[in-house]
């Protein structure tokens, strides 16, 4: 079947797989390998079949999508996919994550594991007891937030705005939620952790050492600060050596001595610091990527039309955070 006469409806939404996925299944990719059709995904191949252009400053306006009951299909995941890219643009959480689980429920418990002695594994003589790691599933549910917006606009209105604008209102929505995201994030990551005292009431250099070392046995591969410690790192001397200011000034990318990337959170609470091992800190538990109310969007129906994720976040290893601040009353 080619992809030019392929029947789209509501039923591509309702697919365990997802849209696209569907819509994969329904017309390969790899039937065009070699063609001037290749590169392009399923959703993109029925955008040409349409004519519909999203982007640029020849893009159509909103109505191009309702032209036929088939192209209609195509909206929602045109909003989706709006969405994704201003979360995508926004994105700090991917840099904390040490992996993603989708789940088909809205119920998970994650699991962790116990070693019973250090981490490091000595030396074992023939017949003698081997040390254990014990795993279990964690007696708490991971919490799901439900994190999104809801376009309360009447069709009319909006069916001769061109594409490309809504996609940045679109993309904003996206932003949005990718900062939610992040709050609940830091939240999982730091609840219940005790914070651990700077030696100084101003950061220096030794702190920063100081936070490195502490992470043993793991590496300090992230920190995460308000914009006024970020700005005190920025003054540390060690930061100002020629290479590392080059490098800021040319791509606004902050250099450390141990590698760590550094990322700005404005809403951290208090003088506080947050160091951590992004390889084993943070898992996140997400029920389908966005999710948008496919059958209004289809039917025009875009008053009270909800595009949302459903997502939670579990810490994994406490070791593998530390949070620091400054001594207390200063």
């Amino acid at each position: 079947m080619s992809f030019d006469t392929l029947k789209l409806d509501k039923g591509l939404y309702t697919s365990s797989k997802g849209f696209t996925a569907a819509l994969e299944e329904a017309d390969p990719s790899e039937n065009y390998i070699g063609t001037e059709l290749e590169g392009l995904d399923a959703y993109q191949r029925q955008l040409k079949r349409f004519d519909i252009k999203v982007s640029g400053k020849n893009s159509d306006s909103i109505s191009k999508f309702f032209q036929t009951t088939d192209s209609a299909a195509l909206f929602p995941e045109y909003v989706s996919r709006a969405v994704l890219q201003g979360i995508e643009e926004e994105d700090k959480l991917s840099k904390i994550l040490a992996t993603t689980t989708n789940i088909d429920s809205l119920d998970y418990r994650s699991i962790s594991s116990i070693p019973n002695s250090d981490y490091e594994l000595a030396t074992v003589g023939e017949g003698a007891y081997i040390p254990q790691t014990v795993i279990k599933s964690n007696d708490k549910l991971t919490r799901l937030h439900k994190r999104g917006r809801t376009l309360v606009a009447s069709y009319e209105a909006i069916k001769f705005q061109k594409l490309d604008l809504f996609t940045i209102t679109l993309k904003r929505i996206g932003s949005y939620i990718a900062q939610s995201q992040f709050k609940d994030a830091l939240e999982a990551l730091t609840d219940g952790i005790t914070s651990t005292e700077l030696a100084n009431d101003s950061l220096t250099y030794s702190d920063m050492v100081g936070i490195w070392e502490a992470m043993e046995p793991y590496r300090l591969s992230t920190i995460i600060a308000g914009t006024a410690e970020i700005a005190a790192m920025l003054g540390i001397s060690e930061f100002k050596d020629s290479h590392a200011g080059l490098d800021f000034h040319g791509t606004g990318k902050m250099v450390t001595p141990f590698g760590a990337e550094i990322l700005s959170y404005p809403g951290i609470s208090g003088e506080c610091i947050v160091g951590l091992d992004n390889g084993y800190a943070l898992e996140k538990v997400q029920a389908g990527e966005v999710l948008t109310e496919y059958d209004k969007l289809i039917d025009r129906q875009l008053e009270r039309a909800t595009i949302s994720t459903i997502c939670g976040f579990t810490r994994l290893y406490d070791d593998a955070v530390k949070v620091f601040e400054y001594p207390e009353g200063e």
